[in-house]
């Protein structure tokens, strides 16, 4: 087991909700003063002083978003300027889309544990809401805005850690979500011709059943590979995908009293789904110091991501 621990979390959504038969979304309103930067430095300042650390504690920051601020500098950077300036701490983004705080958390734990870092500031934000297309109803009544943050730091008890990771990527699902303008895909001087081709495109249903023939073996991989089985785990956390949560997690073997669903509530948003839903399980009692805690979900790509750990 890698040494590992969450010493403090914080998290931000923004107060004005919308709402689509019955499912509230939290959302920047047009022109308002919340960005997806601010958001995440609301989370990392919050997480900080739960953990009762400054900033000058922490030895990295990493931001594990889907979409970032900009191109360049990674969001990271941006977050540092905010809290860090002045400091040379490390700061670096790692991405992959929906699962890029799963894919972070298992990155890190190995660096925690052979000692290169000790304390690490682990950010998800997201400003969904602005990048969506209103003539795609089903993609466009999803997504959520908010940001997440947790401080990653060694147990020196040895009592928490990263138990098991494991990823997997299918990549005849690249094109089933994705924003293809921006980026040197399709240049940004192109978006006057097709705005569409800026915002994000789903196929939910080509999604749904991809994910569906896949993960199954990919959970059954994941617990035999780790030794683990459904009985051993305390409380799965998945990505808040869609409604749909309610059909995949029952198809790969998690019983409804053993996973996290605030879907209704707060829809998908994106990477920040996961951390926001741990914290979430945290403070309402859900998780419980010593549980044995799965994060798992999917992600654009498409990717799936597990990662099995002792809070």
């Amino acid at each position: 087991m890698r040494k590992v621990e969450i010493t403090g979390y914080g998290y931000y959504v923004p107060a004005e909700t919308v709402e689509f038969g019955g499912q509230i979304r939290h959302r920047v309103p047009k022109g308002g003063s919340d960005t997806q930067l601010s958001m995440a430095v609301a989370a990392a300042k919050a997480a900080l002083a739960n953990s009762g650390l400054e900033i000058t504690d922490i030895d990295c920051i990493v931001s594990a978003s889907a979409v970032g601020v900009q191109p360049i500098p990674c969001t990271a950077a941006l977050i540092h300027e905010q809290i860090a300036k002045g400091t040379d701490i490390p700061a670096m983004d790692i991405n992959t889309t929906c699962t890029s705080f799963v894919s972070s958390f298992d990155y890190v734990s190995y660096l925690i544990d052979a000692g290169r870092y000790n304390k690490v500031l682990l950010v998800a934000s997201e400003l969904a809401s602005v990048g969506l297309n209103p003539k795609q109803k089903e993609s466009y009544e999803l997504f959520g805005d908010g940001a997440a943050a947790v401080v990653l730091s060694k147990c020196e008890s040895g009592t928490s850690g990263v138990i098991f990771g494991k990823q997997a990527t299918w990549s005849e699902g690249a094109h089933d979500t994705e924003i293809r303008g921006g980026l040197t895909g399709l240049y940004p001087d192109k978006y006057a011709e097709d705005p569409a081709e800026y915002c994000f495109d789903m196929n939910g249903l080509k999604v749904l059943k991809l994910a569906g023939r896949k993960l199954p073996k990919f959970f059954d991989a994941f617990l035999e590979e780790s030794g683990y089985t459904m009985d051993d785990i305390d409380m799965v956390v998945p990505h808040q995908a869609s409604k749909a949560l309610g059909m995949i997690m029952p198809l790969i073997g998690v019983p409804k009293d053993k996973y996290i669903d605030i879907v209704p509530q707060y829809g998908n948003m994106v990477s920040v789904a996961i951390p926001h839903a741990l914290i979430w399980a945290i403070e309402n009692g859900k998780i419980k110091k010593g549980d044995t805690v799965l994060l798992i979900g999917t992600a654009a790509g498409l990717t799936a991501n597990a990662l099995l750990f002792k809070y």
